[in-house]
Protein backbone atom coordinates (compact mmCIF):
# COMPACT_ATOMS: atom_id res chain seq x y z
CA UNK A 1 0.00 0.00 0.00
CA UNK A 2 1.29 3.63 -1.18
CA UNK A 3 0.06 6.52 0.67
CA UNK A 4 -0.49 10.06 -0.94
CA UNK A 5 -0.56 13.81 0.94
CA UNK A 6 -3.87 15.06 1.04
CA UNK A 7 -4.09 17.97 -0.43
CA UNK A 8 -1.41 20.60 1.34
CA UNK A 9 -2.05 19.01 5.09
CA UNK A 10 0.31 16.78 7.08
CA UNK A 11 -2.12 13.65 6.62
CA UNK A 12 -0.94 10.74 4.45
CA UNK A 13 -3.49 8.46 3.25
CA UNK A 14 -3.69 5.17 1.66
CA UNK A 15 -4.41 4.81 -2.13
CA UNK A 16 -7.32 3.29 -1.45
CA UNK A 17 -9.83 4.39 0.92
CA UNK A 18 -12.85 1.96 2.62
CA UNK A 19 -16.01 3.35 1.30
CA UNK A 20 -18.87 2.45 4.05
CA UNK A 21 -21.88 3.18 2.84
CA UNK A 22 -23.58 0.21 2.88
CA UNK A 23 -22.68 -0.13 6.90
CA UNK A 24 -26.41 -0.89 8.03
CA UNK A 25 -28.18 -1.51 4.68
CA UNK A 26 -26.49 -4.00 3.00
CA UNK A 27 -24.09 -4.50 5.54
CA UNK A 28 -24.47 -5.66 9.78
CA UNK A 29 -22.64 -4.18 12.07
CA UNK A 30 -20.40 -7.32 12.63
CA UNK A 31 -19.70 -7.58 8.65
CA UNK A 32 -19.16 -3.75 8.57
CA UNK A 33 -16.57 -4.23 11.78
CA UNK A 34 -14.75 -7.14 9.66
CA UNK A 35 -14.43 -5.24 6.62
CA UNK A 36 -12.54 -2.71 8.62
CA UNK A 37 -10.82 -4.78 10.29
CA UNK A 38 -9.51 -6.10 6.94
CA UNK A 39 -9.26 -2.76 5.34
CA UNK A 40 -6.63 -2.07 8.47
CA UNK A 41 -4.56 -5.22 7.79
CA UNK A 42 -3.77 -4.81 4.38
CA UNK A 43 -2.80 -1.23 4.97
CA UNK A 44 -5.73 1.23 4.68
CA UNK A 45 -5.55 3.75 7.10
CA UNK A 46 -8.79 6.27 5.69
CA UNK A 47 -12.41 5.80 5.90
CA UNK A 48 -15.16 7.43 4.21
CA UNK A 49 -18.98 7.86 5.25
CA UNK A 50 -21.15 10.55 5.50
CA UNK A 51 -24.38 11.67 7.92
CA UNK A 52 -26.31 10.54 4.98
CA UNK A 53 -25.32 7.01 5.03
CA UNK A 54 -26.64 4.41 4.72
CA UNK A 55 -27.78 3.85 0.79
CA UNK A 56 -30.70 4.15 -0.11
CA UNK A 57 -31.20 7.87 2.40
CA UNK A 58 -34.08 6.75 4.53
CA UNK A 59 -35.05 8.64 8.27
CA UNK A 60 -35.16 4.91 9.23
CA UNK A 61 -31.54 4.42 9.13
CA UNK A 62 -30.30 7.38 8.73
CA UNK A 63 -26.87 7.63 10.44
CA UNK A 64 -26.41 3.94 11.14
CA UNK A 65 -22.99 3.63 9.01
CA UNK A 66 -21.43 6.36 11.50
CA UNK A 67 -22.50 4.74 14.64
CA UNK A 68 -21.29 1.31 13.39
CA UNK A 69 -17.83 3.03 12.41
CA UNK A 70 -18.07 4.54 16.11
CA UNK A 71 -18.75 1.49 17.63
CA UNK A 72 -15.62 -0.09 15.76
CA UNK A 73 -13.51 3.05 16.92
CA UNK A 74 -14.36 2.13 20.70
CA UNK A 75 -13.79 -1.32 20.27
CA UNK A 76 -10.85 -1.26 18.87
CA UNK A 77 -9.32 1.74 20.70
CA UNK A 78 -7.76 2.78 17.11
CA UNK A 79 -9.02 6.08 16.54
CA UNK A 80 -5.71 7.63 16.52
CA UNK A 81 -5.18 5.75 13.71
CA UNK A 82 -7.34 6.05 11.37
CA UNK A 83 -8.29 9.23 9.15
CA UNK A 84 -12.00 9.74 9.28
CA UNK A 85 -13.88 11.96 6.55
CA UNK A 86 -17.06 12.44 6.77
CA UNK A 87 -19.63 14.85 4.93
CA UNK A 88 -22.59 16.92 5.99
CA UNK A 89 -25.20 16.73 3.31
CA UNK A 90 -26.19 20.08 0.70
CA UNK A 91 -29.35 21.49 -0.26
CA UNK A 92 -31.72 18.90 -0.24
CA UNK A 93 -35.56 18.25 0.37
CA UNK A 94 -34.90 15.56 2.34
CA UNK A 95 -35.81 16.56 6.06
CA UNK A 96 -35.07 13.89 8.34
CA UNK A 97 -31.45 15.19 9.18
CA UNK A 98 -32.13 17.85 11.44
CA UNK A 99 -34.16 18.66 14.51
CA UNK A 100 -37.41 20.35 13.28
CA UNK A 101 -37.51 18.40 10.19
CA UNK A 102 -36.35 20.81 8.86
CA UNK A 103 -35.05 20.75 5.14
CA UNK A 104 -31.53 20.46 4.66
CA UNK A 105 -29.12 23.41 3.76
CA UNK A 106 -25.74 24.45 4.21
CA UNK A 107 -26.03 27.42 6.70
CA UNK A 108 -24.54 28.05 10.19
CA UNK A 109 -27.08 26.46 12.42
CA UNK A 110 -27.37 23.05 10.41
CA UNK A 111 -23.59 22.51 10.05
CA UNK A 112 -22.79 22.74 13.24
CA UNK A 113 -26.09 20.54 14.27
CA UNK A 114 -24.40 17.86 11.53
CA UNK A 115 -21.11 17.77 12.92
CA UNK A 116 -21.92 18.12 16.73
CA UNK A 117 -24.68 14.94 15.48
CA UNK A 118 -21.67 13.11 13.14
CA UNK A 119 -18.77 13.66 16.24
CA UNK A 120 -21.84 11.63 18.75
CA UNK A 121 -22.63 9.09 16.27
CA UNK A 122 -18.94 8.33 15.78
CA UNK A 123 -17.44 8.73 19.27
CA UNK A 124 -14.96 11.02 18.56
CA UNK A 125 -14.02 14.23 19.81
CA UNK A 126 -12.70 15.19 15.90
CA UNK A 127 -13.15 14.94 11.95
CA UNK A 128 -10.21 14.63 10.00
CA UNK A 129 -11.49 15.77 6.79
CA UNK A 130 -14.72 17.36 6.91
CA UNK A 131 -16.64 17.75 3.47
CA UNK A 132 -19.45 18.96 1.52
CA UNK A 133 -21.48 16.38 0.25
CA UNK A 134 -23.26 17.84 -3.00
CA UNK A 135 -23.44 21.51 -3.32
CA UNK A 136 -25.85 24.10 -1.48
CA UNK A 137 -26.37 26.20 -4.49
CA UNK A 138 -28.28 24.93 -8.02
CA UNK A 139 -26.36 22.98 -10.01
CA UNK A 140 -28.26 21.23 -13.70
CA UNK A 141 -27.21 17.79 -12.33
CA UNK A 142 -25.79 15.96 -9.08
CA UNK A 143 -21.95 15.67 -9.70
CA UNK A 144 -22.03 19.14 -10.71
CA UNK A 145 -20.12 17.90 -14.15
CA UNK A 146 -22.70 17.44 -16.96
CA UNK A 147 -21.88 16.94 -20.50
CA UNK A 148 -25.07 18.93 -21.56
CA UNK A 149 -25.56 22.31 -19.40
CA UNK A 150 -28.84 23.66 -17.87
CA UNK A 151 -29.13 26.72 -16.38
CA UNK A 152 -30.62 25.52 -12.68
CA UNK A 153 -32.05 27.76 -10.42
CA UNK A 154 -32.99 28.10 -6.73
CA UNK A 155 -31.55 29.29 -3.29
CA UNK A 156 -28.60 28.85 -1.76
CA UNK A 157 -26.11 30.33 0.66
CA UNK A 158 -23.15 31.84 -0.18
CA UNK A 159 -19.82 30.00 -0.49
CA UNK A 160 -18.19 32.69 1.78
CA UNK A 161 -20.37 31.99 4.54
CA UNK A 162 -20.15 28.34 4.33
CA UNK A 163 -16.44 28.81 4.72
CA UNK A 164 -16.92 30.98 7.83
CA UNK A 165 -18.65 28.06 9.73
CA UNK A 166 -16.43 25.71 8.34
CA UNK A 167 -13.15 27.82 9.69
CA UNK A 168 -15.14 28.44 13.24
CA UNK A 169 -15.51 24.64 12.92
CA UNK A 170 -11.28 24.22 12.75
CA UNK A 171 -10.87 26.81 15.40
CA UNK A 172 -13.21 24.75 17.53
CA UNK A 173 -10.78 21.74 17.43
CA UNK A 174 -14.07 20.15 15.90
CA UNK A 175 -12.54 19.34 12.44
CA UNK A 176 -9.05 19.27 11.03
CA UNK A 177 -9.58 20.08 7.57
CA UNK A 178 -12.25 20.45 4.83
CA UNK A 179 -13.46 19.01 1.70
CA UNK A 180 -15.63 19.28 -1.27
CA UNK A 181 -17.73 16.55 -3.10
CA UNK A 182 -19.74 16.67 -5.94
CA UNK A 183 -18.36 20.14 -7.32
CA UNK A 184 -17.23 21.82 -10.22
CA UNK A 185 -14.29 23.72 -11.27
CA UNK A 186 -16.08 27.10 -10.51
CA UNK A 187 -17.09 26.06 -7.40
CA UNK A 188 -13.78 24.73 -6.31
CA UNK A 189 -11.69 27.83 -7.39
CA UNK A 190 -14.59 30.12 -5.54
CA UNK A 191 -13.62 28.15 -2.43
CA UNK A 192 -10.13 28.54 -2.82
CA UNK A 193 -10.44 32.67 -3.61
CA UNK A 194 -12.40 33.39 -0.98
CA UNK A 195 -9.91 31.32 1.44
CA UNK A 196 -7.13 33.20 0.23
CA UNK A 197 -8.56 36.76 0.79
CA UNK A 198 -10.47 36.00 3.98
CA UNK A 199 -8.41 34.25 5.88
CA UNK A 200 -10.47 30.97 5.76
CA UNK A 201 -9.77 27.06 5.86
CA UNK A 202 -8.40 25.82 2.35
CA UNK A 203 -10.27 22.92 0.95
CA UNK A 204 -7.94 20.15 0.42
CA UNK A 205 -9.92 17.58 -1.72
CA UNK A 206 -12.61 16.92 -3.77
CA UNK A 207 -14.21 13.73 -4.01
CA UNK A 208 -16.52 12.66 -7.54
CA UNK A 209 -17.44 10.08 -9.20
CA UNK A 210 -14.24 9.14 -11.47
CA UNK A 211 -14.03 6.12 -13.48
CA UNK A 212 -13.45 4.61 -16.88
CA UNK A 213 -17.38 5.86 -17.63
CA UNK A 214 -17.04 9.16 -16.11
CA UNK A 215 -13.58 10.87 -16.88
CA UNK A 216 -15.35 14.52 -16.64
CA UNK A 217 -13.22 15.21 -13.98
CA UNK A 218 -9.91 15.26 -16.66
CA UNK A 219 -11.71 18.19 -18.52
CA UNK A 220 -11.52 21.06 -15.82
CA UNK A 221 -11.01 19.80 -13.06
CA UNK A 222 -7.70 17.65 -13.21
CA UNK A 223 -5.07 20.87 -13.66
CA UNK A 224 -6.98 22.53 -10.82
CA UNK A 225 -6.63 18.99 -8.34
CA UNK A 226 -2.58 19.46 -9.50
CA UNK A 227 -1.53 22.81 -9.25
CA UNK A 228 -3.65 23.88 -6.29
CA UNK A 229 -3.34 20.46 -4.43
CA UNK A 230 -6.45 19.59 -3.90
CA UNK A 231 -6.59 16.26 -4.77
CA UNK A 232 -9.10 14.05 -6.33
CA UNK A 233 -10.60 11.57 -3.66
CA UNK A 234 -12.54 9.22 -6.64
CA UNK A 235 -15.55 7.75 -6.09
CA UNK A 236 -17.67 4.75 -7.56
CA UNK A 237 -14.32 3.60 -9.60
CA UNK A 238 -16.44 0.55 -10.49
CA UNK A 239 -19.13 2.78 -11.17
CA UNK A 240 -21.40 1.47 -8.44
CA UNK A 241 -20.59 -2.21 -9.89
CA UNK A 242 -21.36 -2.12 -13.46
CA UNK A 243 -17.65 -2.38 -14.21
CA UNK A 244 -17.02 -5.82 -12.58
CA UNK A 245 -19.46 -7.01 -16.21
CA UNK A 246 -21.97 -8.28 -13.34
CA UNK A 247 -24.87 -6.86 -15.02
CA UNK A 248 -24.00 -7.57 -18.59
CA UNK A 249 -26.47 -8.47 -21.00
CA UNK A 250 -29.16 -7.66 -18.45
CA UNK A 251 -27.73 -9.80 -15.94
CA UNK A 252 -29.35 -9.03 -12.57
CA UNK A 253 -27.98 -10.93 -9.53
CA UNK A 254 -29.05 -11.70 -6.23
CA UNK A 255 -28.38 -8.92 -3.66
CA UNK A 256 -26.97 -6.57 -5.82
CA UNK A 257 -27.90 -2.71 -5.51
CA UNK A 258 -29.29 -2.81 -8.45
CA UNK A 259 -31.69 -5.86 -7.51
CA UNK A 260 -32.45 -4.57 -3.96
CA UNK A 261 -33.07 -0.76 -4.78
CA UNK A 262 -33.32 -0.18 -8.66
CA UNK A 263 -30.79 3.00 -8.30
CA UNK A 264 -28.21 2.53 -10.42
CA UNK A 265 -29.59 5.23 -13.33
CA UNK A 266 -26.57 7.14 -13.61
CA UNK A 267 -24.59 3.95 -15.35
CA UNK A 268 -27.87 2.91 -17.53
CA UNK A 269 -27.56 6.35 -19.62
CA UNK A 270 -27.63 5.88 -23.51
CA UNK A 271 -23.97 4.75 -24.84
CA UNK A 272 -23.12 3.40 -21.38
CA UNK A 273 -23.95 -0.13 -21.94
CA UNK A 274 -21.59 -0.37 -24.99
CA UNK A 275 -18.24 1.56 -23.31
CA UNK A 276 -18.93 -0.69 -20.33
CA UNK A 277 -19.00 -3.82 -22.44
CA UNK A 278 -16.05 -2.12 -24.18
CA UNK A 279 -13.90 -2.04 -20.92
CA UNK A 280 -14.52 -5.55 -19.51
CA UNK A 281 -14.15 -7.33 -22.95
CA UNK A 282 -10.62 -5.50 -22.99
CA UNK A 283 -9.96 -6.55 -19.65
CA UNK A 284 -10.92 -10.09 -20.47
CA UNK A 285 -8.65 -9.44 -23.55
CA UNK A 286 -5.67 -8.54 -21.48
CA UNK A 287 -6.45 -11.61 -18.71
CA UNK A 288 -6.90 -9.10 -16.33
CA UNK A 289 -10.35 -9.26 -13.50
CA UNK A 290 -12.69 -6.04 -15.00
CA UNK A 291 -13.30 -4.84 -11.68
CA UNK A 292 -9.35 -4.97 -10.72
CA UNK A 293 -8.31 -3.01 -14.09
CA UNK A 294 -10.62 -0.30 -13.86
CA UNK A 295 -9.61 0.37 -10.12
CA UNK A 296 -5.61 -0.09 -11.25
CA UNK A 297 -6.46 2.73 -13.68
CA UNK A 298 -8.35 5.21 -11.55
CA UNK A 299 -5.28 4.59 -8.68
CA UNK A 300 -2.71 5.61 -11.78
CA UNK A 301 -4.31 8.89 -12.24
CA UNK A 302 -1.54 11.82 -11.38
CA UNK A 303 -4.33 14.05 -9.98
CA UNK A 304 -5.80 11.33 -7.68
CA UNK A 305 -5.69 11.21 -3.76
CA UNK A 306 -7.02 8.43 -3.12
CA UNK A 307 -9.87 5.52 -4.82
CA UNK A 308 -12.72 4.81 -2.62
CA UNK A 309 -13.75 1.23 -3.02
CA UNK A 310 -16.64 -0.60 -1.45
CA UNK A 311 -18.11 -3.95 -0.89
CA UNK A 312 -21.21 -5.96 0.48
CA UNK A 313 -18.43 -8.97 0.81
CA UNK A 314 -15.39 -9.71 2.22
CA UNK A 315 -14.47 -11.30 -1.37
CA UNK A 316 -15.36 -8.22 -2.95
CA UNK A 317 -13.49 -6.10 -0.67
CA UNK A 318 -9.95 -8.61 -1.20
CA UNK A 319 -10.78 -7.95 -5.04
CA UNK A 320 -10.53 -4.73 -5.31
CA UNK A 321 -7.80 -4.39 -2.54
CA UNK A 322 -5.60 -6.64 -5.00
CA UNK A 323 -6.28 -4.20 -7.61
CA UNK A 324 -3.15 -2.46 -6.39
CA UNK A 325 -1.22 -5.32 -7.86
CA UNK A 326 -2.06 -4.81 -11.33
CA UNK A 327 0.06 -2.31 -13.52
CA UNK A 328 -1.60 0.09 -16.13
CA UNK A 329 1.02 -0.20 -19.02
CA UNK A 330 1.41 2.62 -21.57
CA UNK A 331 0.28 -0.21 -23.44
CA UNK A 332 -2.98 -0.88 -21.54
CA UNK A 333 -3.91 2.89 -21.39
CA UNK A 334 -3.53 3.17 -24.80
CA UNK A 335 -5.94 0.86 -25.47
CA UNK A 336 -8.39 2.59 -22.73
CA UNK A 337 -7.94 6.03 -23.80
CA UNK A 338 -9.02 4.37 -27.58
CA UNK A 339 -12.58 3.19 -26.11
CA UNK A 340 -12.81 6.59 -24.61
CA UNK A 341 -12.49 8.50 -27.59
CA UNK A 342 -15.05 6.61 -29.43
CA UNK A 343 -17.09 6.40 -25.98
CA UNK A 344 -16.76 9.24 -24.16
CA UNK A 345 -18.19 9.74 -20.56
CA UNK A 346 -22.17 8.46 -20.88
CA UNK A 347 -21.92 8.43 -17.26
CA UNK A 348 -21.42 12.13 -16.14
Amino acid sequence: MNYRRLGRTDLMVSELCLGTMTFGEQNTEAEGHAQMDYAVERGINYFDTAELYPIPPKAETQGATERIIGSWFKARGNRDKIILATKVVGRTDMDWFRDGRRKGELNREQIEEAVNKSLKRLQTDYIDLYQLHWPDRPVTQFGSNPTIFRVAEGPENPIEEILEVLGDLVKAGKIRYIGLSNESAWGTMTFLHHASVRGLPRVQSIQNAYSLVNRTFEVNLAEIAMRENVGLLAYSPLAQGYLTGKYRNGALPPGSRKQLFDRLQRYEKPGAAEAIDAYVSLAEELGLDPAQMAIAFVVSRPFVTSAIIGATTMEQLRTDIDALGVKITEEIEARIDAIHQRQGNPCP
